[in-house]
């Protein structure tokens, strides 16, 4: 018998599913019960998430489409796959900064509607109309790119390789980010800075309440005349209504976005796209690779990297015998961990405890079994979210 049983709501590419042992693990779309959940697009919004359900794995960057906040309060870490899609959606920003800056939509669409008739006479038509989609090259133009993590960071390489300036604003940014950035990359401090001085303009920031909306009406007007905005992060960081109106002035001369909408259907000088961003074979792989091991590495020993909502937390296993626990952030919340092992002449080998905002997660390693009474009794400590004992899978591979 299987010990984790892991439920997929999407189809999971296989090179990922297939790093999953099968002498300890079954998954599919139909298990009950499971111990954890794999997914892409699925809303989980809607839906009853069990109480046997120890972690979530997105084979994704956002999370838009899990219940962060409940899972959260249940001390449920949700995974996700942040820069395993990163060159393919550089791919299709470069892709969109060409056809906005050839106006290559629109001179499509003027062959497309061209009359049948001979070579000769189409050529003429071609040699007279194409005056009209004369456009602009890349090389000494700046892109302002919001936002540099992993995807941000490889389109200012790929920019400053076509000889483009950058000029990057990201006020979270990570030493391992800054890490990653070329050097030429010019340090903003603010989005108006970025708005003002850029050519292009490009998002790549998460959809949080601080972000929604992030450019609008004020920020348009920011832009140069005949600017280019591009977003291919999240819809909701732009508002519609000015993107449109900006275009109808001919202040913006285009809007190109990975979020297809009603409000800006058939307006000239948009281009969107049905969602393409992460949809490469590699970069389907890299996601389901990312995540899956990830979700090994918790329900096996309890580690934690890329969740959205659990600090980072890895300790390399010193004893056959481990305790997880999810916790809120709050004072002297170790001191009663530790005591309630000692009350049951638990050893404490190694032990590590790391916060984010508001939850925080410890990893406890001791020299002996853990039972379900000492569980129980640090269950009952106020601010513990979720404890489980994760003794040592032997055979098990990581």
């Amino acid at each position: 018998m299987t010990r984790f049983r892991i439920l997929t709501l999407n189809n999971i590419a296989h090179v990922g599913l297939n790093r999953l042992p099968a002498e300890i693990y079954s998954h599919g779309h139909d298990l009950a019960d499971p111990d954890a959940i794999l997914l892409r697009s699925h809303d989980m919004h809607a839906m009853t998430i069990g109480a046997s359900v120890l972690a979530v794995g997105r084979a994704g960057a956002g999370t838009n489409n899990i219940p962060v906040a409940a899972l959260s309060g249940r001390g449920v870490p949700v995974f996700n796959a942040p820069g395993a899609n990163a060159n393919a959606v550089n791919e299709l920003v470069f892709a969109a900064m060409l056809i906005a800056c050839r106006h290559l939509v629109p001179a499509l669409r003027f062959v497309d509607g061209l009359p049948d008739a001979s070579d000769d006479e189409l050529s003429k038509l071609v040699e007279s109309g194409k005056k009209r989609f004369s456009g602009i090259e890349l090389p000494g133009r700046t892109l302002g790119i919001i936002g540099l993590g992993a995807i941000g960071s490889r389109v200012a390489a790929t920019a400053i390789s076509h000889g483009m300036h950058v000029l990057g604003y990201d006020p979270d940014i990570t030493v391992e980010g800054a890490w990653r950035l070329p050097h030429t990359v010019v340090k903003a401090y603010s989005v108006e800075e970025v708005m003002k001085r850029s050519d292009f303009v490009t998002l790549h920031v998460p959809l949080v309440p601080a972000t929604r909306g992030l450019v609008d009406a004020n920020r348009l007007s920011l832009m140069r005349k005949g600017g280019v905005l591009l977003n291919f992060a999240r819809d909701g960081l732009v508002d519609e209504g000015a993107v449109a109106a900006s275009l109808e002035s001919g202040h913006l001369a285009a809007y190109l976005s990975d979020f297809p909408s009603a409000k800006l259907r058939r307006i000239p000088g948009v281009a969107a796209f049905p969602h393409l961003g992460a949809s490469s074979q590699e970069a389907e792989e890299n996601c389901a690779v990312m995540v899956v091991d990830q979700l090994r590495d918790y329900l096996e020993h309890g580690n934690i990297r890329n969740a959205v909502n659990l600090p980072t937390v890895e300790m390399p296993r010193e004893s056959p015998f481990r305790v997880g626990i999810a916790n809120a952030n709050v004072p002297n919340m170790l001191g009663q961990i530790s005591s309630a092992l000692a009350q049951a002449n638990l050893n404490i080998h190694n032990m590590i405890n790391k916060s984010k905002g508001e939850m925080a997660y410890t990893l406890v390693d001791v020299d002996s079994p853990v039972n379900d009474g000492v569980i129980a009794r640090i269950r009952g400590i106020a601010g513990v979210l979720s404890v489980r004992a994760i003794p040592s899978l032997e055979g098990a591979t990581r």
